[in-house]
């Protein structure tokens, strides 16, 4: 095996027990007994706008621009016959066991009429009523009324936890056949412009801009949008009518309540549901909910022969208040009962199905589907409770599933139904973190189910706690199994929510590796919808998160997800602000100045004996003297180049500098058009200078000051050999034309005044000597004008020359650079050998 090439089963789970690898063989004598392996990562890959993305459950998903070749065509409409079976297929399903007669709607003709005329001539409304009113009943009725009406047919969508961009997209789906094709946002809204539908939307939960949005999205639609009287209106120039669902008239409460128990109330019942009316305020509800409990009251006083005879209700419990005489005469529930009926019809019902109604009241109203109550019930028939709950008007359908009906959740709660809210929710949980990573469970079948699992998440997650070292997070296990279902079945909006429950549960449980999945996610769900700033903050996270987990294949994800970003923004990666834009309080580093010092073109930065690294801020310098000489050594620095770049380019600027300052003359005399590769010991003896540069009065440059001039460049290409400053008696012979070879870094000085030209014998110095010999350095001049002296005799006494660099001396004749073996001052540096040298 490959050590740089890890098996996927090994990123971020080193040391887990649980990896394929580190398994038992199985015994080959009992193969069944063993663990099987594990089945493979489930991946989709679908398109979404311009983008490729491959919902990926193992590293994250994975997202690059959509190749030409993958790009899918136009959508297709569907058919009548297409539409039929998306419109079975969208509601909810039939409950099993025992089915009651369907309840027809009563007193709604006058309001039915007036909305299909309103729908015929393609006028959008919104039907208001308070909840219980009959407001889902009285919809299929006009959905079956409008069916031919527009030439894309009716479309019944729900509003329930949805946005006006779900319900667009909800609306797409319904009409084009588009699988695993997520248009963008413009093409949606191009698509959507040519579907011509009455859409019936039921439970909508949003009014004003957002509903004149939707509207304004879709031209050639007619809404019929039914809602409640607490969600706001829509706004006062939209162009769409109310109809207003009042309750039923007392005639209609008991025509209802008859209909519900099957034969005609006795005085006693009739006046009972009189009652009930002026209580309810007619709301429908509330008399199919009474007629429930006046057929168990039936039930309940029929003999027990019958009840095990059809063995319907040998399960059936009753509470011990509502048993008199003989226990099968039951007298008429109380009026504040009859208001509020579920906690007296859960009484009635089969185990099962109070076990049910726990589950719904922990899941916040969602009823688990009927294929799941077996496994949380723990009861193999408890799909049958379903019915038990429709049939007693506990439940009502919300789009293709149920919920608990309007008042129910308060009642049964007030009843004790909440009291183990945390043990239900964590209960299922568990069944749909197993269900959800099932690989035969489709991730349609998931989205059927997004509400009941986003409902356990968010209950758990808040009051997550961390847990022990040996057990898993549920709520984390949950997410991590139901988002990519949720992403590939292209329910997007519960998608983001599972990441963020998540998110949040694995920072609770400490789990890194699991907050870095989740926050990837996040950051390519946020690049599909062009949020590219939220996006580069989540990738940024994850990617920081799994490299300190040593997750390569999840940083790569990551990283490739984050450089179509920054593609996407026009922002290189790691650079936060614009290109060009300097932040104040950046600090860099500015290199060390040579050793020997700065040339006269530019003032000296930093001591030679300082040998640190000056950090500075970057902030503009006030104005100083000599500031354009200083530009060039400055601009260098603020650009902060690398050490070895910028000591090569400072060396070799530095050198040119020095070589143009060494050979400058005022008085167009170079010495440098005088002395060639090997220049002669007669070289200069006109003039008694032996070719050195004499200073010039007035010549200091414009601060008046005398400057040092750098040695002669030594092996290392660098200017001073030494950074001891003490200088020394001691030469060396050197290549140089002068003789001398520079051993101090520390510069000396020459008086400013002009000595003689020339001399027959050199006189005795007056400039004082240190204890080593050397004379004491005095003042210095800048240019220093070449002079020429005749050679001197051998055993004479070297003085020190008239160049920049050496002590001053009042007339003395200076050894030649071919005849004299000493120089004449220990460390001064050379003078017109080292200007042609350096021309060399």
């Amino acid at each position: 095996m490959d050590p740089n090439n890890r098996g996927p089963e090994e990123y971020g789970h080193d040391g887990d027990g649980d990896s394929p690898r580190q398994r038992p063989p199985r015994d080959p004598l009992t193969p069944d007994f063993g663990q099987s392996t594990p089945a493979l990562a489930r991946t989709v890959q679908l398109v979404s706008g311009d983008y490729l993305l491959t919902v990926n459950p193992v590293d994250g998903s994975e997202i690059e621009v959509c190749p030409p070749g993958e790009r899918p065509s136009g959508p297709r409409k569907l058919s009548a016959t297409e539409r039929a079976e998306t419109d079975r297929a969208a509601k909810p399903p039939v409950p099993a066991g025992l089915n009651r007669p369907t309840l027809h709607l009563l007193a709604r003709q006058d309001e039915r009429e007036r909305l299909v005329r309103l729908l015929a001539r393609g006028r959008s409304v919104r039907l208001t009523g308070p909840a219980g009113s009959g407001r889902t009943s009285l919809l299929d009725l006009l959905a079956e009324d409008c069916s031919d009406l527009a030439p894309d047919g009716v479309v019944r969508l729900t509003g329930f936890n949805r946005t006006a961009d779900d319900l667009l997209y909800d609306l797409f789906y319904a009409v084009f056949d588009a699988p695993l094709h997520r248009p963008a946002r413009d093409e949606l809204l191009g698509y959507v412009r040519e579907i011509g539908a009455v859409v019936v939307l039921d439970d909508v939960e949003f009014g004003g801009a957002a509903l004149d949005e939707l509207l304004d999205a879709t031209p050639e639609c007619a809404f019929l949008v039914a809602t409640t009287p607490d969600v706001p209106a829509p706004s006062a120039d939209s162009a769409i009518e109310e109809v207003f669902l009042s309750g039923l008239d007392r005639a209609g409460g008991v025509e209802l309540l008859e209909r519900g128990v099957g034969r005609v109330l006795t005085e006693e019942e009739a006046n009972w549901a009189g009652d009930l009316w002026f209580e309810s305020e007619g709301l429908p509800l509330r008399f199919v909910q009474a007629g429930a409990l006046l057929r168990q009251r039936d039930e309940l006083r029929a003999s027990a022969d019958a009840f095990d005879e059809f063995g319907v209700f040998q399960e059936a419990q009753v509470d011990a208040p509502f048993e008199a005489g003989d226990g099968h005469d039951v007298p008429l529930p109380s009026l504040a009962e009859g208001a509020a009926p579920a906690a007296l019809l859960a009484t009635r019902l089969s185990d099962s199905a109070r076990a049910a109604l726990r589950f719904a009241v922990a899941l916040g109203g969602e009823m688990p589907h009927q294929a799941h109550l077996p496994a949380l019930v723990g009861d193999t028939h408890a799909d049958a409770a379903l019915g038990e709950l429709l049939g007693c008007a506990l439940v009502s359908p919300v789009g293709s599933r149920y919920r608990l009906a309007a008042g129910v959740q308060a009642q049964l709660e007030a009843a004790g139904y909440g009291t183990d809210i945390e043990a239900k929710a964590l209960a299922a949980a568990q069944h749909y973190a197993w269900w959800t990573g099932h690989p035969s469970v489709t991730p349609e079948r998931v989205c059927a189910e997004a509400d009941a699992v986003l409902a356990a998440l968010g209950i758990l997650v808040p009051a997550a706690v961390p847990p022990a070292e040996d057990e898993e997070s549920v709520t984390v296990q949950l997410a991590r199994t139901a988002a990519p279902a949720f992403a590939a079945g292209l329910h997007w909006s519960a998608w983001e929510r599972t990441l963020q429950f998540g998110a949040e549960a694995a920072r609770i449980a400490g789990d890194g590796g699991e907050r870095a999945y989740f926050h990837h996610e996040l950051g390519v769900l946020a690049l599909c919808a062009d949020q590219l700033d939220r996006a580069r903050s989540e990738l940024e996270a994850s990617i920081g998160l799994r490299g300190a987990l040593a997750d390569k294949r999840g940083t790569v994800a990551g990283r490739r997800a984050l450089a179509l970003v920054s593609d996407r923004s026009g922002t290189p990666l790691g650079i936060g602000a614009t290109a060009g834009e300097e932040v104040p309080d950046a600090r860099y580093e500015e290199s060390q100045s040579p050793p020997g010092g700065v040339p006269t073109a530019f003032p000296p930065l930093q001591s030679p004996l300082d040998n640190s690294t000056l950090v500075t801020n970057r902030v503009p310098a006030a104005p100083v003297p000599n500031r354009k000489a200083r530009g060039g050594l400055k601009g260098l620095a603020r650009r902060n180049l690398v050490a070895a770049g910028a000591g090569a380019l400072l060396a070799a600027v530095l050198g040119t500098v020095v070589t143009l300052g060494a050979t400058s003359n005022p008085d167009n005399d170079n010495p440098s058009t005088k002395v060639g590769p090997n220049p002669s010991a007669s070289q200069g003896v006109d003039d008694g200078s032996l070719g050195a540069d004499v200073p010039k009065n007035g010549d200091e440059g414009d601060t008046g000051e005398a400057t040092s001039r750098p040695t002669d460049p030594g092996p290392d290409g660098t200017y001073g050999t030494s950074d001891d400053p003490t200088p020394t008696d001691t030469a060396e012979p050197s290549d140089d034309p002068s003789g001398t070879k520079g051993t101090s870094s520390s510069p000396t000085k020459t008086p400013t005044t002009k000595p003689p030209s020339s001399t027959s014998k050199p006189p005795t110095s007056s400039t004082p000597t240190d204890p080593t010999g050397s004379p004491t350095p005095t003042e210095t001049s800048e240019s220093p004008s070449p002079t020429t002296s005749p050679t001197p005799d051998p055993s004479d006494e070297p003085s020190t020359s008239d160049s920049a660099s050496g002590p001053a001396a009042s007339s003395a004749p200076a050894s030649t650079s071919a005849s004299a073996p000493e120089s004449s001052g220990a460390g001064s540096p050379s003078t017109s050998g080292s200007a042609s040298n350096a021309m060399i």
